[in-house]
């Protein structure tokens, strides 16, 4: 696949962003707010798929032993350290989700690139909003995002990030199209004016200084502990599905004239 050009390295991997539910209701939020135009270029390039099936796609694909997929960890994460900021540390060797979106971006808007690079590129981009929006994806460079920082979630052996991910999502007991009807009670045209940011560094700097405020000082995680987050979860799910539409109505309306 040509565009594992990308990838230069092999790093240690994060765990699976959001989960598959988290995913699904960050591409179902945004299916609700795409412009007609961006509605059609993507049914042209992956069909009856929806943008919910398709924000999982990458890591489902992560199983895979082809070398692309083997080496594509480190498109889904970004690391900044305590007090800094994603313009001063920049990307590693090997690439980063930012990297991968600013590829993967100028693949969805090339008329050159085939369907299926495409495709791959679109699915990508909405798993990459998606994935920059799990505050343990802007990583603070010593625990892999919250991997290695051990907890106990209702009495069962885990860790920060996977509570992150999915835990919290999956407690509250909902599909992802049920959360997703929850979630898109909330939302009404002063929500989107606030939330419609396509800089992925806004949305690392939130990131970043979320992540800064959710690390426990008890490693045994209770009911207090999604009821002092899960609004915070809610709001990054709803935010994520606001910009995925938004990001992928600004770059499909800016097509490659080259």
């Amino acid at each position: 696949m040509r565009l594992a050009l990308l990838l230069l390295l092999l790093t240690p991997s994060f765990a699976l962003a959001w989960g598959q539910n988290g995913h699904r209701i960050t591409g179902a939020i945004a299916t609700t707010l795409l412009s007609s135009q961006a509605q059609a270029t993507i049914d042209s390039i992956i069909g009856n798929e929806s943008l919910a099936e398709a924000s999982t796609w990458p890591d489902f694909m992560r199983s895979s032993d082809a070398p692309f997929w083997r080496q594509s960890s480190p498109l889904h994460y970004v690391t900044v350290p305590p007090h800094k900021h994603y313009h001063e540390v920049g990307a590693p060797p090997q690439g980063d989700a930012i990297t991968g979106l600013k590829q993967f971006t100028k693949t969805l808007q090339s008329n050159t690139a085939s369907r299926e690079d495409k495709a791959t590129a679109l699915r990508f981009v909405i798993h990459i909003i998606g994935d920059l929006h799990q505050p343990l994806h802007a990583g603070n460079g010593t625990d892999r995002g919250g991997n290695d920082f051990k907890v106990s979630y209702f009495s069962e052996p885990s860790n920060l990030h996977r509570v992150w991910d999915t835990q919290m999502i999956e407690s509250q007991n909902l599909s992802y199209t049920e959360y997703t009807q929850f979630l898109n009670r909330r939302i009404n045209n002063a929500l989107i004016q606030e939330y419609t940011s396509t800089n992925p560094e806004v949305w690392i700097e939130e990131s970043t200084a979320i992540r800064d405020t959710i690390y426990p000082e008890n490693d045994k995680l209770y009911y207090e502990y999604p009821y002092k987050h899960i609004d915070t979860v809610n709001e990054r799910l709803i935010q994520a599905g606001i910009r995925i539409a938004a990001y992928l109505n600004q770059v499909l309306r800016e097509q490659d004239v080259n």
